[in-house]
């Protein structure tokens, strides 16, 4: 009776970590995800807007105020001068050392997958905003990140 109460208490621990690791997962790589509409508005996974992109190309936040845009060449530069990185025709996006940080593919005739280099999906864009999805998602994690050293 004690090895079968042993046996039981082990499968339960083992059964409540694999299902804890699985949620504390999934809100980690749903909280990371943007989308960006067929008008142009960007909204994390929630739906909050977080910004869109206006007429003119450029990126801007829920109160107008200019975040980036992507010059001729596919430079993603700042409101303030500063170059965050490169964003390729293809979808493709590259960090300021010149890493491969994520790609888009498409899903259907209106719809892209932003992906990251090993496939993990990070959100969709509409076809039109394919050069601007992995630039605002890079722009909003990175916002995140510096928000959370901020609070730290």
């Amino acid at each position: 009776m004690r090895k079968l109460k042993l046996v039981l208490l082990i499968a339960l621990t083992v059964m409540t970590n694999v299902t804890v690791g699985a949620f504390a997962q999934t809100v980690r790589d749903s909280s990371q995800k943007i989308f960006i509409n067929a008008k142009g508005g960007i909204h994390n996974h929630a739906g909050t807007k977080l910004g869109y992109i206006d007429k003119n190309d450029m990126v801007r936040d829920n109160t107008s105020k200019e975040l980036y845009f992507i010059d001729k060449d596919g430079n993603v530069i700042g409101s303030d001068g500063r170059k965050f990185g490169r964003a390729k025709k293809n979808g493709s996006y590259y960090n300021i050392n010149g890493e491969n940080v994520l790609n888009t593919k498409d899903i259907d005739k209106e719809k892209c997958a932003i992906l990251d280099p090993k496939g993990h999906n990070f959100g969709t864009t509409h076809k039109n905003y394919k050069l601007h999805a992995c630039a605002a998602h890079c722009y909003w994690l990175m916002k995140a990140k510096e928000k959370a050293v901020k609070k730290s």
